[in-house]
C-alpha cells in the first residue's frame, strides 16, 4: 500500500525522440539599431570568455529593455539618459505577471544589473559619451532562507523511488545519489565527463563550473558505488555515438539541466513529498545535513563551489537541530520535572471540563 500523499509510480511508454526546433522566423526588433549595439557587447562577452549561460540570461534581460525603449520611440544609446532607465526601473517594480503577482527583486535585479554592464560597455568603447547607469541604484536583494528544506528520511524516500530494476532505473539513482552526495548544481552534474568522475579515489572533477571556475569534490561511499554499477550495467545499454557523457539520456544524449530537475521533481511525487523545488533541494539537503553532524562551514563553501563565505552562511541558519538541542540543554528558562507534571494536570482538568460543559 503506497503512503499518504505518494504517487504510484507507472510504466511510460517507449520513449520517442522529439523533432527538432522550430524554425525561427523574422526577428521584430531586428531593426533597432539600439538592438545592434546590444548584439556587439554580447559578441564582446562571449570572446572575453563569459559562460554562455551568462551571456543568454544577458540577453534576454537587454532584449527586453530593448523592446520597452521601441515603444517609447528610443532606437539609440546616446537617447537613454538616468531618468529614462529610472523610469524602467519603476515599470520592473509595478509589472504584474500574468497571475497578478509582481516580479521579484531577484527577477528585477536580473533586468537590470545587465543594463549596468552595457552601458559601462558602451561609454568604454566611446559609443556614448557619458554613463547613465553609473548612478543607478539597484534594489536591495533580500537574504532569504531556501524555501524548503528535506530531512534525512526525506531524502531517503527520493532517492528509494529510482528502483534500479532496468537502466533507466539505475541511471537515475546513479544520478541522484551523486546529487546528494557531492552537492553539484543541475548543470554541473549534466556536465560531467566520464574522465570527471575518478572511482577508486571517489572524487568528482567539476570542470567550468558556475563563472567558469574548476573545483574537486569528494564523492561518498554509497554514491561512488551506485555510480559505478550504472557504468558497468546500465550506460553501455543507453549510449549511442561514443558519447564521453557521464549520464546519458532514453535517446543515448547527454542529458540536460531540466532532464536532471524533471527526474528529481518526479521521484520527489512519487515519495509523497509536495515541497517546491527540484534538484537544488538536494544540494541544500547536502549542505544542511553535513552542518548538523560537524562539517566546518569553509568546507561547505568549497564543496558547494561558494566564490564568498556569505553566500555559504545562509546554510548555518536551516542548521537547527544542534541549535535546539543545546538551547534545551543550557537555558535556564525551561520548565522542571514538577512543573511539567502539573502542566499536564492543569491541561487534563481543563479539558475535562470542557467535556462536561459540551
Amino acid at each position: 500500500m503506497p503512503r499518504k500523499g505518494q504517487r504510484l509510480k507507472t510504466r511510460k511508454p517507449a520513449a520517442v525522440k522529439p523533432a527538432g526546433p522550430a524554425r525561427r522566423g523574422v526577428d521584430p526588433l531586428a531593426a533597432s539599431a539600439l538592438l545592434r549595439y546590444v548584439n556587439a557587447h554580447l559578441d564582446w562577452m562571449l570572446t572575453h570568455n563569459y559562460s554562455t549561460e551568462t551571456v543568454r540570461a544577458r540577453r534576454v534581460a537587454l532584449r527586453r529593455f530593448v523592446t520597452w525603449c521601441i515603444e517609447r520611440s528610443l532606437d539609440h544609446p546616446r537617447a537613454i539618459t538616468k531618468p529614462i532607465l529610472e523610469r524602467y526601473q519603476r515599470g520592473l517594480f509595478y509589472h504584474r505577471k500574468a497571475d497578478g503577482k509582481p516580479m521579484t527583486v531577484g527577477a528585477q535585479l536580473g533586468c537590470l544589473a545587465p543594463l549596468k554592464t552595457f552601458f559601462k560597455w558602451l561609454a568604454r568603447e566611446n559609443h556614448i559619451l557619458y554613463n547613465p547607469a553609473s548612478e543607478l541604484e539597484l534594489p536591495r536583494q533580500p537574504r532569504r532562507l531556501p524555501r524548503s528544506l528535506l530531512s534525512v528520511p526525506d531524502v531517503e524516500a527520493v532517492l528509494n523511488q529510482a528502483e534500479p530494476t532496468n537502466a533507466q532505473g539505475l541511471r537515475d539513482r546513479a544520478m541522484l545519489e551523486l546529487l546528494y552526495s557531492t552537492g553539484l548544481r543541475r548543470m554541473e552534474l549534466a556536465g560531467l565527463a566520464l574522465y570527471d568522475v575518478d572511482l577508486s579515489r571517489r572524487l568528482v572533477f567539476v570542470r567550468e563550473g558556475k563563472g567558469k571556475k574548476d573545483r574537486v569534490v569528494p564523492l561518498g561511499e554509497r554514491a561512488a558505488a551506485w555510480v559505478d554499477k550504472y557504468l558497468v550495467e546500465a550506460r553501455p545499454q543507453l549510449v549511442v555515438d561514443h558519447s564521453e557523457a557521464l549520464f546519458v539520456s532514453d535517446y543515448g544524449e547527454p542529458v540536460t539541466p531540466d532532464h536532471v530537475s524533471d527526474k528529481v521533481r518526479r521521484y520527489k511525487e512519487f515519495a509523497g513529498i509536495h515541497k517546491p523545488g527540484a534538484a537544488h533541494l538536494l544540494r541544500h539537503a547536502c549542505a544542511t545535513h553535513m552542518l548538523d553532524n560537524g562539517a566546518d562551514i569553509r568546507f561547505i563553501q568549497e564543496l558547494l563551489g561558494h566564490a564568498l563565505l556569505s553566500t555559504t552562511e545562509i546554510y548555518t541558519h536551516v542548521s537547527i537541530d544542534k541549535l535546539q538541542q543545546i538551547h534545551a540543554a543550557t537555558h535556564p528558562a525551561k520548565l522542571t520535572h514538577a512543573e511539567q507534571v502539573q502542566s499536564l494536570l492543569s491541561t487534563l482538568a481543563a479539558e475535562a471540563q470542557a467535556d462536561g460543559e459540551a
